[in-house]
This record gives C-alpha cells, sequence and structure tokens, in this order.
C-alpha cells in the first residue's frame, strides 16, 4: 500500500510544474571548475565586436526612477528557515563585464539587480527585485490593488510587508492576474488570505480561462518541462561571473511555496470595464501571445497602461527554451498595435509585469511601435524565407533584424533570441519536418553517434580532431561533433570534458540569458553529473484547482501502454460534493474518461467528496485507509484501482539531458 500511496500522491510534485525552481546550490571545494574564458571568447565579447547599440544610460535611468526605498540585504527565507530568495549572490554585478559574460547581458543583469521599491506615478507602485517578475501596487481609496503576486508565497509577503512598512499599513482590496504563468500568481497567497477571499474582502481578478490555463499549461508535460526549466533558468548553476548571473526577464525564479487561488471576477472582453476601490480599470483581451490567457489594461486617472508581459525591455520568446507550445507572434503584434490604437494618445507611463517602467507619451508610444514591428518582422520574414525553400537552420543563420529594430537596448535577446524565434515561427506554421528525406526518419542520439564515431575512425581520431577545432575557436562545431562521442560512450571523461569546455564558451558568449544557463548547466552536468539533491518548491493549490478532466488526462498519459497491453478495467467515479460523474476505462492499452456518464459494468465504483479525493491524489490517506473510514465508498473488485495505479509510470524528474 506505501508503493500504491507513493504513486497516487506523486501527481502534486509533477503538477506544479515548470516554474517551481530548486533552492541554489553552489560549487563544492572539490567540484570541478568552468574553464576561463578563450581568447576567441574575449574577443567576441569585446563591444567593439558586437557592435553599436543604443546607450544603456537610458535603460538605467528608468530603472532607477522613483526610487523610494531598498534593503541593503535582501535575503527571503521560508517558515523552515530555508533562503527561497537571495539578491545578496549578486553583489558580484557591481563589477565591469568579466570576458566570461557578453557585455550587454551583464549590463541586463546589473539593471535587474536594482531592487527596491519604486513610485511609478501617482497611486502606483512597484516592488522589483523580489523574485522573477515585477509586482505592482495600486493605492485604491481603501486598500491595496496588488498585480502579478509572483511565483512564492514568501516574496510576495515580503513584497508587500515592505510597501506596507515604507507607505503605511493598507489592506489588500484585490489582486490582478495579467495572465496565466506561475510567476504572476503562485504568490497570491502571501498577500491574499483563503478567508478573505471567500469573505469577498478580496476579489482575484483574472482573464479568461485564466484558472484552466495555469492549471493545465505544465501539467500534462510537466516532468519535462520543469526539468528543462532547471536548465533555462541555471536553478542548479552557482551565481558568479562564470556562472548564472541573470534570468533576462528578472535575475531568477524563487524557490518557495506555490499557490493559486480561483477568480472571483473574469475579464472576458476588449473594453470591459472596472471600478475597484474608487480605481477605474478599462481591460484590453490579449489571448494566445505570450500567454494562453492574457490581458492588459489601462488607468485612466492615472494615463498609464499596465502591457503584462507583451512589451518588455528585451526581445522575448515565441517558443519558450523549458518547451510549451509556440505562441503566435503575429496575434502578438497585432495586439500591441491594438493597444497603441486604444490607449496610446491618452498613456503617459507603461509599466508591466517585468524589469521597469516607461515614461512619456511620444517615448511610450514609440517603443511599443518598435515592439509591435520586431514580432512582425520575425514573422513575416521567416515566413518569407521557408516559402523561398530555406529550412529552419537555415534561417535562423541568414536572419537579421533591420537596424532600426536591432539597435535599440530593449530590443536585444536577452531572454529570448531571434535565433530561435524565428525557428518558432517555421514550426509554428509548417512543423519539424524540412522536407529533406535524410531528416525524416533518422537514427537515435545513442546509435547515431557510434555510428558517425565509427565512421570518423574512433574516439581517439574524433578528440584530436576536435581539440584542434576547439583552438580555432570553432565551438559550435566542437559541440555537434563529440557531443556524438558522448552519446556513444557516456563514460569517456575526456569527451565530457571536452564538451564541457565547449559549453563554457558558447554560454560565455550568449547574449541570451536562457541561452547562457543552458550551455553552462550542460557543462555542469556533464563534469558532475545530475543533482538530486535540491528541493523543489511546495504547493498544493495547483491540484487543488485542477479540473478532473486535467486529472484524468494526466493519468492517462502516465499510463505504460506497452505494460497495460490487453487489460481492461472499468471504474466509475462519483463526487458527492459537486455532483459530478466520471468513468474511467482502459481499452486497447489507452485509459479514456467521459464526465456525466457511468458504467453499469464496471469493474469499481467509488463514491467520494472531491476533498476526498484530492487526499487520496496528495497523498495524505491511503486508499485503504479511507475506504475503511468510509469517506470513500467502494462498490465492486476494489483491487480494480490498485491494479491500474499500477500500470503509472513515475516519471523521474532528473532524467539526462546531455548524455543518455
Amino acid at each position: 500500500m506505501k508503493k500504491r500511496r507513493l504513486m497516487l500522491g506523486f501527481i502534486v510534485a509533477l503538477v506544479l510544474g515548470v516554474v517551481l525552481s530548486r533552492q541554489l546550490p553552489l560549487f563544492g571545494d572539490n567540484s570541478p571548475r568552468p574553464n576561463e574564458a578563450t581568447k576567441t571568447t574575449k574577443m567576441i565579447n569585446t563591444p567593439t565586436r558586437i557592435g553599436p547599440v543604443a546607450d544603456v544610460n537610458d535603460e538605467l535611468a528608468n530603472a532607477l526612477r522613483g526610487r523610494l526605498a531598498y534593503e541593503p540585504s535582501l535575503i527571503i527565507k521560508n517558515s523552515d528557515g530555508r533562503v527561497v530568495w537571495d539578491m545578496d549572490q549578486y553583489s558580484f554585478l557591481a563589477n565591469p563585464a568579466p570576458d566570461t559574460a557578453h557585455p550587454l547581458l551583464w549590463n541586463q543583469a546589473q539593471l535587474n539587480s536594482i531592487d527596491g521599491l519604486f513610485k511609478v506615478t501617482d497611486r502606483i507602485y512597484q516592488v522589483r527585485g523580489y523574485d522573477l517578475a515585477t509586482i505592482s501596487f495600486i493605492q485604491g481609496d481603501t486598500g491595496w490593488i496588488v498585480i502579478d503576486p509572483l511565483t512564492a508565497t514568501e516574496t510576495a509577503k515580503a513584497a508587500l510587508d515592505f510597501v506596507n512598512k515604507n507607505l503605511g499599513q493598507r489592506p489588500v482590496v484585490a489582486v490582478i492576474h495579467t495572465h496565466s504563468h506561475a510567476d504572476h500568481f503562485q504568490g497570491v497567497r502571501g498577500v491574499a488570505s483563503e478567508a478573505d477571499i471567500a469573505s469577498g474582502k478580496i476579489r482575484i481578478i483574472a482573464p479568461q480561462n485564466f484558472l484552466q490555463e495555469a492549471t493545465e499549461e505544465n501539467v500534462i508535460m510537466g516532468n519535462v518541462m520543469a526539468r528543462r526549466a532547471d536548465y533555462m533558468y541555471g536553478s542548479f548553476l552557482p551565481r558568479g561571473p562564470k556562472g548564472q548571473i541573470d534570468g533576462g526577464l528578472g535575475k531568477y525564479v524563487a524557490a518557495g511555496t506555490a499557490s493559486i487561488s480561483p477568480p472571483t471576477d473574469e475579464i472576458i472582453t476588449t473594453g470591459q470595464k472596472m471600478t475597484i476601490d474608487g480605481i477605474d480599470i478599462v481591460f484590453q483581451m490579449t489571448p494566445g501571445t505570450e500567454a494562453p490567457a492574457e490581458m492588459t489594461f489601462y488607468f485612466p486617472q492615472f494615463r498609464a497602461l499596465c502591457m503584462a508581459e507583451l512589451a518588455c525591455p528585451l526581445l522575448h520568446n515565441l517558443l519558450t527554451l523549458r518547451g510549451a507550445k509556440v505562441r503566435d507572434g503575429l496575434a502578438w503584434s497585432n495586439y500591441i498595435n491594438e493597444a497603441i490604437d486604444l490607449f496610446g494618445a491618452q498613456t503617459d507611463v507603461l509599466f508591466g509585469s517585468h524589469n521597469w517602467p516607461r515614461w512619456g507619451t511620444d517615448n511610450i508610444n514609440g517603443f511599443l511601435k518598435k515592439q509591435r514591428d520586431l514580432y512582425k518582422y520575425i514573422n513575416d520574414q521567416a515566413i518569407r524565407l521557408a516559402n523561398e525553400g530555406y529550412n529552419m537552420d537555415e534561417i535562423s543563420e541568414m536572419f537579421q533584424l533591420p537596424d532600426s529594430l536591432s539597435k535599440e537596448f530593449y530590443t536585444q535577446g536577452f531572454y529570448g533570441s531571434v535565433s530561435h524565434d524565428v525557428k518558432a515561427v517555421y514550426q509554428r506554421y509548417i512543423g519539424w519536418f524540412d522536407g529533406n528525406p535524410a531528416h525524416l526518419h533518422p537514427l537515435p542520439p545513442v546509435e547515431a553517434g557510434q555510428k558517425y564515431v565509427e565512421f570518423m575512425g574512433g574516439a581517439d581520431a574524433v578528440l584530436q580532431k576536435a581539440r584542434q577545432s576547439y583552438d580555432k575557436g570553432e565551438y559550435r562545431w566542437v559541440a555537434m561533433v563529440v557531443n556524438h562521442l558522448v552519446f556513444a560512450d557516456p563514460n569517456n571523461q575526456a569527451a565530457k570534458e571536452l564538451l564541457a569546455s565547449a559549453y563554457d564558451q558558447l554560454g560565455y558568449q550568449s547574449e541570451s540569458a536562457s541561452w547562457r544557463n543552458l550551455y553552462l548547466s550542460g557543462a555542469k552536468e556533464l563534469r558532475e553529473g545530475v543533482s538530486k539533491t535540491t528541493p523543489r518548491g511546495t504547493g498544493t493549490d495547483m491540484l487543488t484547482n485542477l479540473s478532473l478532466d486535467s486529472i484524468f488526462q494526466y493519468f492517462a498519459v502516465h499510463l505504460n501502454g506497452p505494460k497495460a497491453g490487453a487489460k481492461s478495467i472499468t471504474i466509475n467515479f462519483n463526487f458527492t460534493d459537486t455532483s459530478q460523474k466520471y468513468v474511467l476505462w482502459l481499452e486497447n492499452a489507452v485509459l479514456h474518461s467521459q464526465s456525466d456518464k457511468q458504467s453499469g459494468t464496471a469493474d469499481l465504483t467509488l463514491i467520494m467528496t472531491r476533498v476526498t479525493f484530492n487526499k487520496l491524489l496528495l497523498g495524505q490517506a491511503t486508499f485503504a485507509d479511507l475506504v475503511k473510514s468510509g469517506d470513500i465508498i467502494a462498490i465492486g473488485r476494489i483491487s480494480a484501482l490498485p491494479e491500474l495505479i499500477a500500470l503509472m509510470d513515475q516519471f523521474d524528474p532528473y532524467f539526462n539531458i546531455v548524455t543518455p
């Protein structure tokens, strides 16, 4: 029964998804160290080699403007004393850019290190540097309207406490979630208690389909997304000039407690208006852009526009490297244009969900137009080149933005990149196959690696030639070639070290924080193996608010089809408190579910409340104990549920990436 309890309980760790960062490790005294920057990398990272870009001082002025207070030491801990947020570890960014970092990314990392409480305009404030995202506070007639309460309850609470300490104590009267990504809602219980929400003291306002998208996006593919997010955000990297320096949109993702509260108010249409605690708000719906459920909104009393995550001072992702559905660059551009038409002439200040605001009507509209054109140019020109017969790798290599878009500091690829964004456009419209039959059915990595190494004369010959290429600064080629050797022979330490060395240099050269973190994370795991010691964030709200449709589909993708074989199992679920009925059946090695239906020939019928079902999923009680206590009424063959659970895989959250 212990094993079955774990099998049912493991869902909670996975549904929390990609955004749950681990506590950050540091190199031990005996841990292998990354390399120094090579001569080639030093040359590539010189400002003259990078070329002219608009002065960072304009962004520095924006990042500093309105700063009212900051903590000299900013370390936030959870109730157990574990550090969930630490800005002190970035003190090294006070130094000039080293050879081991792209100088523009270093500048962005410095800007993202300016933390504290900021006055945006009359009655609008932000706390920045307390998480990956930015949390905003609107001063209503009686209390605070909170926009985007961060990733963790601990960081959100610390931000609210800091605001009240410096601006005077006020209750929270409403929380607005701009979109369905977890760094903008998981800290909600740090600013709004369940009791206050239930009593109506605090309203939760979100775009249509927010709860569904927030709970589902990282559920079905949650395990692989979370693992890849560790690479993208550098979760296991030490902080320092040779390690993680930034996340592009902010420093990193807080490793605290996750929560979610269902919206009390849902925004459905563009132009919808609402008055909250004396503050008028006009909403714009922007679904299917940076997030599946997203919205922007305008404050006419303050001539202030919140653009959520559609207009950050950088190039964003059309396909996030952690993995997700491809985003629609054309829709993204069109919604920015709509925002200009709706609000541009009446806007004096623009702020968002990351980084820092902008001021001045003309300046704001110029910024929005270039952000609009940035995504449309990438979309349109990638499609043009695809229609001319180029594949996505060729398009990525040849693609360049026009000077009018590429020379602004706020259009640089600190998070997304032109390279992988144009690949995203290609994937969105055409898919992974480029039409070349050689790419239709290639060998898998291990078998291909073995063949490549054999064709190239064996491991020693590959290493000898690869070292020569490394000495020439051909790090991309070294990575391609030596990766074959590592997959052919993962115990070849010389190959792993050479591949790690190539990743070091590629990471140092990367303008994108995501690229840097991916390369350096790969190098670290090649040298040290996969770290399995640091904890994920914690929280159960995501599971308890997940729809039953999503939970049963989550079961379905865990079913081991070959193991299920010809087995046939049917189970009815009857939830008495929600009046929901489901039938779950295994047939032809496929697990199906259907709502509002019961089978007359089911192996087992289970009658319970959703609350009891949640306890079962969370591992808070065993199936046998709940049946014994009467919390679950089981009619039929009681072994049917354990038999079905035994057919489900439990995913390894630390699967290999850079080795087989």
